[in-house]
């Protein structure tokens, strides 16, 4: 991040110590700067020619001249307005409220927000300072925002072996605040010379996405709008819904995303007795390969149907969608059919604002029906075995992806070399052929082969804080499976292990 952009985001945070005084959350504050730097901004388009949807009435400068309560009493008004209708404006305001009760706190973030010159203010600056926010909000544990914050050298890695193209189209049916379509969105303009109807393909037309969180859904518009994706358009590219209660009626090009985990689909109902309970959901879609209520298995399935035939996806999903029986073996069976599941990447811990969650991204190519399955081969990239990453200490960085990046190999992915073999058995890539794989119980994709350091005789057992921090992903891995348990067995037993 640039020094202009790091002094902006610390002095607007800085500000939110003061209004937590008042019992306002991080996730609460960065809301309340989108309301806020939106209509600034609006303001000094408005300066200079550009035309506005939002009404006088509403505008900047009517909070500008506003003080104490009349201040707060037409900034209520103004988020309640904003947020009705459709379309771009409202999906950033839907269901706004102000959680500043001070009025004289108000006062000064508006005069705060309004002595900057944002217009002036590049977009790849504007872009930064809007990222950091949203990253120092992930980082707090509190706020529970750390779950829609997909680790960005994890998405550039992904982004950059689908080399999405000019024209085509993107979709992340679970957006979160956007990571993946913005880094689609910069690897498009960055690698190719666009024309002018290329370019508003791009900011108009190229990206879609569904967010179920209204909260995060406006976090995510707002980030798009600041790297200048959606300015002339009225039509929001983010929707506001649940991505897996109904069959899609547009097809895309790529779909990248990282699906919510541990959490299977459920709904909550009050009780004759007034008791609120919740039952796990199955979702059935007649075009689903199968009914279940786990939610990562249901994802998969949508993504598939998401993709255009020849379609490209790239899927961040849990270790139990490689290895769970029932469902789960239907479903890995489907895909490796009608599908080329080519490459699986196994993620180290620590990576995750979420602790304790292992994962694998998942890429595949949709394609026509026909008798027999589509994966030949499965390619395998274990950046797990005897990888340790830490949010702090040892965060990762885009450079520790690069040997997965290379020998992805996406100028040629059918022209790869495995980096593994007997006599070099400490590489992490290899393939396993299709009858291999069917071969296995219950079809598992979970497969590793290097040694676990941590395992072994001698130096590996000699590091007492590596083995403690191992111990505590393990448990906190094992006590969001017992949370899952206890959501089916119901509401009671789930506070009781929170």
């Amino acid at each position: 991040m640039s020094n202009t952009s790091s002094a902006i985001v610390q002095r607007l945070w800085n500000y939110c110590t003061v209004l937590r005084d008042d019992g306002l959350s991080y996730g609460d504050y960065v809301e309340q700067l989108t309301y806020l730097l939106f209509l600034k901004m609006d303001d000094e388009r408005r300066k200079i020619g550009d035309p506005s949807t939002i009404p006088d009435e509403y505008a900047w400068g009517s909070l500008v001249a506003l003080d104490g309560p009349d201040l707060e009493n037409h900034y209520r008004e103004t988020l309640l307005a904003l947020g009705t209708g459709s379309g771009l404006i409202p999906t950033i305001f839907r269901k706004a409220q102000n959680k500043i009760q001070d009025p004289a706190k108000l006062r000064r973030l508006v005069t705060l927000i309004d002595g900057e010159n944002w217009s002036r203010t590049s977009v790849d600056v504007k872009a930064e300072i809007y990222e950091g926010l949203l990253e120092k909000n992930a980082q707090d544990v509190k706020s529970g925002a750390g779950q829609y914050f997909t680790p960005r050298p994890l998405i550039q890695a992904i982004v950059d072996v689908m080399v999405p193209r000019p024209g085509e189209t993107v979709c992340d049916p679970a957006c979160g605040t956007g990571g993946f379509l913005l880094s689609a969105y910069d690897f498009v303009s960055t690698h190719n010379k666009l024309d002018r109807d290329q370019w508003a393909h791009l900011r108009h037309d190229a990206l879609a996405g569904t967010e179920i969180v209204d909260a995060t859904a406006r976090l995510c518009v707002m980030n798009l709008y600041l790297h200048g994706i959606g300015h002339q358009s009225e039509r929001s590219p983010i929707h506001v819904d649940d991505s897996l209660a109904n069959k899609p009626d547009v097809t895309y090009d790529m779909v990248l995303t990282n699906p919510p985990f541990g959490k299977k689909s459920s709904v909550t109902f009050i009780t004759e007795e007034g008791e609120v309970k919740r039952e796990a959901q199955t979702i059935v879609r007649d075009d689903f390969w199968t009914s279940t209520s786990n939610k990562q298995l249901n994802f998969v399935q949508h993504v598939h149907k998401l993709l255009k035939i020849h379609g490209r996806a790239a899927v961040v999903v849990p270790d139990n969608v490689l290895f769970e029986g029932g469902a789960g073996e239907t479903v890995r069976r489907k895909l490796l059919a009608e599908s080329d599941l080519h490459t699986i990447l196994r993620l180290p811990t620590g990576i995750f604002y979420a602790q304790g969650v292992k994962a694998n991204v998942l890429f595949f190519d949709r394609k026509p029906g026909r008798e027999r399955p589509w994966t030949e081969r499965v390619w395998f990239y274990d950046y797990r075995t005897n990888v340790h990453h830490t949010l702090k200490q040892n965060p990762l960085w885009r450079t520790d992806l690069d040997e997965f990046v290379a020998a992805y190999n996406p100028a040629n992915r059918h022209e790869r070399v495995a980096t593994w073999s007997e006599d070099t058995p400490d590489g992490r890539w290899r393939d396993y052929g299709i009858d291999d794989i069917l071969a296995r119980d219950k079809v598992n994709l979970d497969i590793f082969w290097l040694r676990d350091d941590s395992l072994a005789d001698g130096d590996g057992l000699s590091d007492p804080g590596l083995i403690a921090a191992e111990i505590v992903e393990d448990l906190e891995a094992a006590l969001e499976q017992f949370r899952l348990i206890a959501e089916d067995l119901g509401e009671g037993v789930a506070g009781s292990l929170s």
